[in-house]
């Protein structure tokens, strides 16, 4: 895959505090071709001192609190999510998860972003039994339906983090993760378990590529973009 070298980005993002996002953000910092960041939340990150960085306070809910932020950036990142869908409600959910990302993405459009770049998650199917993946596939048609030059659309299955966020069960899942992670080959690789970090690093670098059209990134693909 060629690599933009020269070229130089302006890139927006929407849930740079997550977990994904911050390992996105630390990337994105290193890269020498990235002249300017705005990031967008409901609170600010912490410790930036970086003078091309921006941070705007903003309702995510509301397009007209970013809306102006947004024009002569090329490259938007969206990171946002509740964390642990099965501790809210599916209204909720779908405010943050599908309602309030591709309000961010239609003001992303309408402003000249061209490369568009989603966490999203492995599996998702708009004709899906499963209300979460089922909501996550129709967001992704949407988005599809926006016509970026170039979409991304990132599915990682487990996130390994190093600390459990979430309770009990994430703390089971994260213990058991690694010993079952060898069963998953061949067609199945895309449901191996993928460090939060890497996965960050993969979501910044991604940018650098010479790319146009749909994508839909996983596992393996995950691991050509950071090695």
């Amino acid at each position: 895959m060629k690599k933009n070298i020269d070229a130089s980005f302006s890139v927006i993002m929407l849930g740079a505090t997550g977990a994904v996002g911050t390992e996105s953000l630390n990337t994105l910092l290193t890269i020498p071709q990235v002249n300017k960041i705005s990031l967008l939340g409901r609170r600010p990150v912490e410790n930036i001192r970086e003078k091309h960085v921006h941070q705007y306070n903003i309702d995510v809910s509301n397009p007209s609190t970013y809306s102006e932020k947004i024009a002569g950036h090329q490259i938007a990142i969206c990171t946002l999510g509740v964390g642990q869908p099965s501790k809210v409600s599916r209204e909720d959910f779908l405010k943050i998860d599908k309602i309030a990302v591709l309000d961010f993405a239609k003001a992303c459009k309408a402003n000249g972003v061209q490369h568009f770049e989603l966490l999203s998650s492995v599996g998702i199917n708009s004709k899906s039994s499963s209300f979460f993946l089922r909501a996550k596939g129709e967001l992704v048609e949407e988005l599809k339906a926006l016509q970026f030059d170039r979409l991304s659309i990132f599915q990682p299955s487990m996130i390994l983090t190093p600390n459990n966020r979430y309770g009990m069960m994430q703390g089971l899942t994260l213990a058991i993760w690694p010993i079952i992670d060898s069963i998953f080959f061949g067609s199945l690789k895309k449901y191996k378990g993928v460090k939060v970090e890497n996965l960050g690093k993969a979501i910044a670098l991604n940018i650098l590529e010479k790319k146009s059209g749909e994508e839909m990134l996983t596992w393996e693909d995950f691991n050509l973009l950071i090695n």
